[in-house]
């Protein structure tokens, strides 16, 4: 009898250690871990933002990286660069040799984007991500940092969400940007049909533009747009899609309606798949093009 006793003391002192101890591990894998790894030159400099944003309603943080030196009375351009599905303002410092453009006199702005598609939620109105990046974030930049103001000092250009992001901000804002870039954009998230494979997917799509054939719908899908903005007022469009990737037809045939509506731009069927090593790969041309048609000085 006492060596049962003994043996459901020791089981019953066990249980809640046991139960503490998987608790604890669980928590440890849900945390988040961040790994952060910039690739940076020695000739810039690189600064995290956290400033709160009226159209979110929360603080939000966005990195720059500009040159480590800026001659006195200097005013530089800005790029914003938007992340993709499933990404963070870390991204493009991480993944590519971004910061290098920032030594030929521009200000790179990479802001958090969440799982947005940079728009305004229809379903949840404290979700305002295309105000939050066409008004907050602007607002805050050219407070804290003094650039060159004005369209032809503005850049955006974005990868896979951010690229969708890049174009539509471009189409619905053409006030605010000379060049817009859009590398392996989701240019169809909006038009994509119900799916009981991708139910999540469909509720969050939903969610953020609205039903099927709603008017927000159709106010953030960029073949809708492309098809009735004046091209004459639009910015430049640069446009690039791997050739193993499952979003070149979308691409190729948002690019035949610029090209039929006579939009200033260019589109490149490049090797590659869905990747940061393809989008690196692609900085040189997009960069070259986006410093032909900013105002630099």
């Amino acid at each position: 009898m006492n060596f049962v006793s003994s043996s459901s003391k020791i089981a019953r002192m066990a249980l809640p250690c046991a139960v503490l101890l998987l608790t604890t591990a669980c928590n440890r894998r849900l945390e988040p871990s961040f790994s952060d790894h910039p690739r940076l030159t020695s000739t810039v400099r690189m600064q995290d933002v956290t400033f709160h944003t009226s159209a979110l309603g929360r603080d939000m943080t966005y990195r720059v990286v500009l040159p480590a030196s800026i001659p006195p009375r200097s005013k530089l351009p800005v790029v914003y660069l938007l992340h993709g599905g499933n990404g963070s303002f870390r991204d493009w410092s991480n993944n590519t040799d971004v910061a290098r453009f920032a030594e030929r006199g521009l200000i790179l702005v990479m802001p958090d984007g969440d799982e947005s598609w940079y728009t305004n939620s229809a379903e949840r109105p404290g979700d305002r991500y295309e105000d939050y990046i066409t008004h907050d974030l602007v607002v805050d930049v050219e407070t804290r940092f003094a650039p060159a103001t004005g369209r032809a000092n503005r850049a955006i250009v974005g990868i896979s969400m951010g690229g969708f992001g890049a174009v539509k901000l471009a189409l619905r804002h053409p006030d605010l940007y000379a060049f817009a870039g859009g590398l392996s954009s989701a240019l169809d998230a909006p038009g994509r049909p119900f799916s009981i494979a991708r139910i999540g997917q469909y509720r969050h799509y939903r969610s953020i533009f609205g039903p099927v054939d709603s008017v927000s719908r159709r106010e953030s899908d960029p073949f809708v747009l492309a098809r009735s903005v004046d091209p004459a007022k639009m910015p430049y469009f640069f446009l690039t899609c791997g050739d193993k990737e499952g979003v070149l037809s979308t691409n190729r045939n948002f690019a035949q309606i610029l090209g039929q509506r006579h939009f200033p731009y260019e589109f490149h069927v490049v090797p590659g798949g869905h990747e940061w090593k393809q989008w690196n790969a692609r900085l040189d041309g997009v960069f070259a093009s986006l410093l032909d048609h900013l105002s630099t000085r």
